[in-house]
């Protein structure tokens, strides 16, 4: 493929040659967003575009609010890695993979322009609107690859986008002491935990024992709905959160 037109109005072109045909899915029903995690957004573009690196992703947006698309919608990008959500473990199939230029938790986590956001917030509603992607399908990297990855991160501004009619959000309750479950725990209360999870769409055991993959998956919620506090226990803001999350997927399927 030696070009080809913008899906996004206003995208510039850089062709990766790391994708294949989709799989099971003649379009996207998700949106996954990372961050980079280097130092320089050149860098990762050049990365992403490199064929010994067998990563791409259909876009990357500038901290200037540059988007540069370098695979196109119709085709698989090599985003997601080892993911699953709902059940679907090949994620990079059934989704647009969008990464965002911030060099990540293991190199300072700066805050994410403005002008990067807005960017993101026009690229995700134009992709939602094309394929008519449900709220609750616009995800995170860590979303869909609990304890893997982590991007893009608590510091993420969730809430802009929501506000912008992107994706899936509640107000988070607020943070109380109280009862929790926590590492070792067992009995019904962790499996209606879990369960609630999976509910949602995580890649969790429903085994009524609170181990380490559990810990993990409520890390991950918390990152994306709770990310005041990111610690995997399932403290009662962590519970009423994920119970409101619940209700609006089934009000919206309803």
């Amino acid at each position: 493929m030696s070009g080809f037109s913008p899906d996004h109005p206003g995208a510039e072109v850089r062709v990766s040659p790391n994708f294949s045909p989709r799989r099971g899915a003649h379009r996207p029903s998700m949106i996954v967003l990372h961050y980079t995690g280097m130092e320089t957004g050149e860098g990762a573009e050049a990365w992403l575009c490199n064929p010994a690196s067998a990563v791409s992703s259909h876009y990357l947006v500038h901290e200037d609010g540059r988007i540069i698309q370098m695979v196109r919608e119709s085709d698989r990008a090599w985003h997601a890695g080892k993911s699953s959500w709902r059940g679907e473990a090949d994620i990079n199939s059934h989704s647009v993979g969008i990464e965002i230029v911030n060099p990540g938790h293991m190199l300072g986590y700066p805050p994410f322009p403005d002008r990067q956001i807005y960017a993101v917030i026009d690229l995700c509603r134009g992709i939602v609107n094309r394929y008519r992607m449900r709220p609750e399908h616009v995800l995170a990297h860590s979303d869909v690859a609990p304890g893997r990855k982590i991007d893009p991160g608590e510091r993420f501004p969730w809430a802009r986008l929501f506000d912008a009619g992107v994706g899936n959000l509640v107000k988070a309750s607020p943070i109380r002491s109280g009862a929790v479950l926590r590492s070792g725990d067992k009995g019904q209360a962790v499996e209606e935990l879990q369960s609630m999870l999976a509910l949602y769409g995580y890649g969790v055991d429903i085994t009524g024992v609170f181990d380490r993959q559990t810990s993990i998956v409520v890390e991950a919620f918390q990152r994306h709905f709770r990310p005041r506090l990111v610690d995997g226990i399932a403290d009662g803001s962590t519970m009423r959160t994920l119970s409101k999350m619940l209700a609006t997927v089934e009000t919206s399927l309803g």
